[in-house]
């Protein structure tokens, strides 16, 4: 799997849960209404950014399993 296999998506935090994992509902036309998991990137860990329910993040999924994902952007 390469950069180039990676799909980014906007979504929206619904909950947080263990662990750095928060449960996410997905903004994308395509992908409407689909809520997945992510966890948060380690530069986002590194960093100490906060998420909280209500964000707007940016999120990348897999294209092996599209109920996972990496939050890797918050939007203000």
């Amino acid at each position: 799997m390469g950069k180039d296999d990676i799909i980014e998506v906007m979504g929206t935090v619904i909950e947080p849960l263990p662990n750095a994992t928060f449960r996410v509902e997905l903004d994308d036309e395509s992908y409407k209404g689909m809520t997945i998991n992510a966890h948060l990137s380690g530069k986002m860990r590194m960093n100490y950014i906060k998420i909280l329910p209500g964000d707007k993040v940016t999120i990348q999924l897999s294209t092996y399993d599209l109920s996972k994902g990496r939050i890797t952007y918050r939007h203000k």
